[in-house]
């Protein structure tokens, strides 16, 4: 009796495209309007996790025109070009045009609240990846995201169905939250660290904080290379090749974000200069400056752009560079590169003066425990990602079922 049950529930559900029931919002902002708004983008956005828990505003100088268009609270942003990020904000802003505005037609046709699980599904990916545009940087176009097909659910069935997966959703919210909440005592714990080293040992008083006092306070060219990227080229040198490249979008804090990889014209004698090696740090020099990430040759051959800087330790043997990368966080949410230039602002921190920047150096010793104390914190926010990978299996789980 319940299959039959299930076989006649199913026999109302009808198939239609995205386009018949959602809207895909271009509604333009006038960037004159003095009135500053809240700014998503796309690194503002967290796979698998629809809250936006972070952002820019529209008063700042450095945001390019392409950020022009509003969206509601509710509204769900899809990102073109990495279609894994999915977010309904619970404010409205300002977008750009990387993100798909998504909004239901007709709430008694299509509820709101089932369209970021809709385009979150394991159906919807599989067909926007063999519908994607572009050889090197993948994206989905209108057109074939207004295309996909899915059976729609009567309208008291979409209200029970979101309840479930709303329900399931909360519980990776909840695991989200508390993970956001370990990266600020994760802060904390760096922070102190900083200030009294391990022993809690008596500290000096320097332009870039305080810091224990058997510690070396040095520019940091005294102990590491600081090379800016290459300004990227519009066509191949003779000579030359295209290569993969890393840009601002890439860096995010202490990993990699390689979703959107470019390439750029380099000349064969710029590669050794520009070429990136296992252990450099990549670390922004505009408005994210201090943002960084250790290279891990994840892409043999890469190079960097000139919004990066290449930090290489001169000797391995007593600076490590994961160390640098904790030095590196303390400054940029403490605001001291702000401090060291003398500005409100950071638009730009040129290699010159970044190398001129104090940084502390600790014996090598010392500089392996700081950091295995704050390894240890984040194996504890492994297992909390990984209970989260979980709850995120069975909220797809749940999606498999719903969205056919």
């Amino acid at each position: 009796m319940r299959d039959v049950a299930t076989k006649r529930s199913l026999a109302r559900w009808t198939t239609v495209c995205l386009g018949e029931v959602i809207d895909i919002i271009n509604e333009y902002w006038d960037r004159d309007t003095t009135v500053p708004e809240r700014l998503v983008a796309g690194e503002h956005i967290d796979e698998g996790d629809l809250r936006v828990r972070r952002w820019a505003m529209t008063d700042d100088e450095l945001i390019p025109p392409t950020f022009n268009r509003w969206f509601r609270s509710g509204d769900v942003l899809l990102h073109s070009r990495n279609i894994k990020k999915v977010a309904q904000p619970d404010f409205g802003g300002i977008t750009g045009e990387k993100l798909f505005i998504l909004r239901t037609k007709d709430e008694s046709v299509l509820l709101q609240a089932l369209v970021p699980f809709l385009v979150r599904s394991h159906s919807f990916r599989e067909y926007a990846e063999s519908r994607w545009a572009g050889s090197t940087n993948k994206f989905l176009n209108k057109t074939p995201l207004e295309e996909f097909k899915f059976a729609r659910p009567p309208i008291e069935e979409q209200r029970r169905l979101g309840c479930v997966l709303s329900a399931a959703q909360a519980v990776c919210d909840c695991l989200h939250t508390a993970i956001q909440q370990g990266y600020s005592v994760r802060d904390c714990l760096i922070a102190r660290l900083l200030e009294f080293g391990i022993n809690g040992e008596s500290r000096r008083k320097t332009d870039m904080g305080r810091f224990p006092r058997g510690w070396e306070v040095l520019p940091l060219q005294k102990r590491y290379d600081v090379q800016l990227g290459k300004m990227i080229s519009p066509a191949t040198r003779a000579g030359g090749s295209q290569v993969p490249y890393m840009r601002n979008a890439n860096v995010q804090w202490g990993r990699l974000d390689l979703s959107d990889v470019a390439t750029m014209s380099i000349a064969e004698s710029e590669r050794e200069r520009f070429g990136l090696r296992t252990g450099d740090i990549l670390a922004c020099e505009g408005r994210h400056v201090g943002k960084s990430v250790i290279w891990s040759n994840e892409i043999p051959g890469a190079c960097y752009q000139k919004a990066l800087h290449r930090l290489r330790p001169h000797n391995p043997s007593i600076d490590l560079p994961a160390f640098m990368l904790l030095c590196l966080r303390l400054y940029s949410i403490s605001g001291r590169f702000t401090h060291a230039t003398g500005e409100t602002t950071i638009p730009h921190l040129p290699a010159e003066r970044f190398r001129e920047i104090v940084f502390p150096f600790p014996p090598i010793d010392e500089q392996r425990v700081i950091c295995a104390r704050v390894a240890d914190l984040d194996r504890q926010l492994g297992t909390a990602r990984e209970r989260l990978d979980a709850q995120s299996r069975v909220l797809e789980s749940l999606m498999r079922e719903v969205i056919r």
